[in-house]
């Protein structure tokens, strides 16, 4: 494997599709695609223009970078999964970068945040594992705003890291699933 690797790296953990492309020690190229809704239809064409664009294919690639969340539920697993699936078609190895992770890349020294439902918040303070809090226990949190920066701090981060010592990316789940079990009594079923 080359000393610096061919990275694309990804993202559609909040309302767009984020990709770069990191080579010869740097991010040459990034694109942020907003989009509400749609992100699972749309990744794998954009990456694929997005290389074409950049003058790579897949088969230059030697390593893939993927945000893998706190974020919109649907957008992580979509994401993670298309890393994963890539890492294993092409035999290189898949980083997952937590956007916690890539916003502590541009401000290392803040308490940093992704917003959550219902007024709270996913922080992580400086030195300190991620938290699902209210929004009101961290007033000086950093919050992730430019997709753009985002997703070159994700690529950064991804191409520094040691894929050796790395595992399959996952999801960042920081608290439960809201889901609850049905209140209603379960339907007799007559034999």
């Amino acid at each position: 494997m080359p000393s610096e690797p061919t990275l694309l790296a990804f993202d559609t953990s909040a309302a767009h599709c984020a990709a770069a492309l990191f080579c010869d020690g740097r991010v040459v190229a990034s694109r942020v695609d907003d989009m509400a809704r749609g992100q699972a239809e749309h990744l794998m064409p954009m990456l694929e223009g997005f290389l074409s664009e950049n003058g790579k294919s897949w088969s230059d690639l030697t390593r893939i970078g993927v945000g893998t969340g706190p974020g919109n539920f649907t957008g992580i697993r979509i994401s993670v999964s298309a890393a994963r699936g890539l890492s294993l078609g092409l035999g290189i190895p898949a980083i997952g970068v937590s956007t916690l992770e890539a916003l502590r890349h541009i401000h290392p020294s803040a308490t940093v945040a992704v917003v959550a439902p219902r007024n709270m918040i996913y922080a992580q303070h400086p030195n300190g594992a991620p938290t699902h809090i209210a929004q009101s226990e961290a007033p000086d949190a950093v919050f992730a705003l430019d997709p753009s920066a985002m997703i070159t701090a994700l690529a950064e981060i991804a191409a520094q890291a040691d894929a050796a010592k790395s595992e399959r990316p996952k999801p960042l789940y920081i608290k439960p699933a809201d889901a609850a079990p049905a209140r209603d009594t379960a339907p007799v079923i007559l034999p």
